[in-house]
This record gives structure tokens, sequence and C-alpha cells, in this order.
């Protein structure tokens, strides 16, 4: 009986890891596919004011909004990998939690889990 408990906990277990994996896989096309499109906007937006200032020759400004593109660029590189770290880190608490709920099962004497579970707490 305990041991086909134990075989269901860790399947579901399982479950909810791919879940999660795939949610994260999601989120992760989706973060990139808005990010693509912000850039392909914006990318739209510069061409039209470039093609203007060269209505009007003017080169410094030009310079000025290449710069400021690369600078959006720059920026959109920074938020994604951002995104990244913060995915990573989700997962790892994830695992966590996972182990912690593993080790009560495991575990029958409640105390000694509780006083481990603490720590654990305190150490992250």
């Amino acid at each position: 009986m305990m041991v086909m408990m134990m075989m269901m906990m860790m399947m579901m277990m399982m479950m909810m890891m791919m879940m999660m994996m795939m949610m994260m896989m999601m989120m992760m096309m989706m973060m990139i596919m808005m990010m693509i499109m912000i850039m392909m906007m914006m990318m739209m937006m510069m061409m039209m004011i470039m093609m203007l200032m060269m209505m009007m020759g003017v080169v410094v400004v030009m310079v000025i909004l290449m710069v400021m593109m690369m600078m959006m660029m720059m920026m959109m590189m920074m938020m994604m990998m951002m995104m990244m770290m913060m995915m990573l880190m989700m997962m790892l608490i994830m695992m966590m939690i996972m182990m912690m709920i593993m080790m009560m099962i495991r575990m029958r004497r409640r105390r000694r889990t509780m006083m481990r579970m603490m720590r654990m707490m305190k150490i992250m």
C-alpha cells in the first residue's frame, strides 16, 4: 500500500514537472515572439523617421536615431535575459518545493522534517 502511494506520488510529481516545463516553454516562445514583433515595429518607425529626415536632408539627427535604435535593441536583449533568469529561478523554486514534498512523504517522523523544512527555508 505504502509503495503504491509512493509510486502514485512520484507519477504525480513527474506529471506536474512536465506540465511546468511545457508552460515555461510556451511562455518563452510567446516572449520571443513579442520581442520580435516589438523590434519590427521599432524598425518600421525608425525607417519612417529616417525617410522624413532624408527628405529634409538632416544627417546628424539620423545618427542620433541610429544610436537610439541600438540602445533600444540592447534594452530588449537585457529584458529577455532577465525573463530567462526569472524563469530559471521559478523552476528552481518549484524543484525545491517538490523535493520538500517528497521528504515529507518519505519521513514519517514529522518533527524532524519540519525542522529540516525550516532550515531549508532559512537557507533560501
